[in-house]
């Protein structure tokens, strides 16, 4: 009988290989992909090797590194798109409807497990953040790049 893989080891499965397709292997790949992740070399080097899981500010740059959906990661994570899917279209359309916090959303998805609330809460968080910078973007009409590139 075998003992069920860890948290990290899960999470090592799924970068790991994607590390590798992306190029990082060789001499010098942890140090590369803590570069292009925004991690230190120690917490990509013990990711690598499935004995820990990086903090959720770390996963969008992981995941973008070596080339997969952050989504996917989610998902397979243990994250289901169809929870953080139904909260943002949950009675938002209803007038009076107010908007819920990520630790309501929490609760109300039944989640008790420390490290799944938290990562939920950071997930909606980082996109609420991207909304942010996103609608910023398109609010200053700038479609041909930046002040240098309109000169």
């Amino acid at each position: 009988m075998t003992d069920a893989p860890t948290r990290a080891q899960r999470f090592a499965a799924i970068v790991v290989p994607a590390a590798k397709r992306a190029g990082y292997t060789g001499h010098g790949a942890g140090a590369r992909l803590a570069r292009d992740a925004e991690m230190s070399e120690s917490s990509v080097s013990r990711m690598l090797k499935g004995q820990a899981v990086p903090d959720m500010k770390f996963w969008a740059p992981l995941a973008n590194a070596v080339g997969i959906q952050l989504a996917d990661l989610l998902v397979e994570m243990g994250i289901p798109l169809d929870s953080l899917r139904a909260l943002s279209e949950s009675n938002q359309s209803q007038v009076g409807s107010r908007s819920i916090t990520p630790q309501e959303a929490a609760d109300k998805l039944g989640l008790t497990d420390p490290i799944g609330r938290e990562m939920l809460i950071a997930t909606i968080e980082r996109l609420k953040r991207l909304e942010t910078h996103d609608a910023a973007d398109d609010q200053s009409g700038d479609e041909h790049g930046g002040t240098a590139a309109q000169m």
